[in-house]
């Protein structure tokens, strides 16, 4: 499996990921910059993401929701705060409600998302750090962790069809 390592810091109020990857950087960012692409892994495989919006830029936003096994639907929503392709990625991340509207009981969780090269390979961190220890503890009880390394895990796959293409 792609993913390395995850690390959890009450102090910090952090979750890291880590994971490796056989491709480049560029061929890597392309799965976070294309809402296509980034539909295919977003989420865990039994909860799916669908990008209704993705307006990738610097104060841009992004409204997605992940469609469960009973066809269920949860929201979520994306302000993209700081973008330098192909290495780093910044955003605000939250639940959304049936209109699409912040949940403004759930917070809101900061991604950094960075790229590096690893020898041919990408090394990609997502560092998610949280407003409060309360928050940081109920999105983990949530399932947080494992859920992002199952979608983690399925960018192997998108990224090998690409290889053979």
């Amino acid at each position: 499996m792609s993913v390395t390592d995850t690390t959890k810091n009450l102090e910090a109020l952090s979750f890291t990921l880590t994971a490796e990857f056989g491709a480049g950087v560029e061929r890597v960012w392309q799965l976070w910059e294309d809402p296509r692409q980034l539909e295919r892994w977003w989420g865990p495989p039994t909860w799916p993401a669908t990008f209704e919006r993705f307006d990738f830029e610097p104060g841009g936003k992004a409204s997605y929701y992940m469609t469960g096994p009973e066809g269920e639907k949860a929201g979520g929503w994306w302000r993209f705060t700081a973008i330098q392709a192909p290495n780093r990625l910044e955003f605000d991340d939250g639940f959304a409600d049936d209109n699409g509207d912040p949940v403004e009981a759930m917070g809101t969780t900061h991604a950094t998302v960075t790229l590096e090269d690893a020898g041919g390979r990408t090394r990609m961190v997502i560092v998610s750090t949280f407003e409060s220890e309360e928050q940081m503890e109920q999105m983990v009880q949530m399932g947080m962790e494992e859920g992002m390394k199952e979608a983690v895990g399925q960018i192997d796959a998108i990224l090998a069809e690409h290889a053979n293409a």
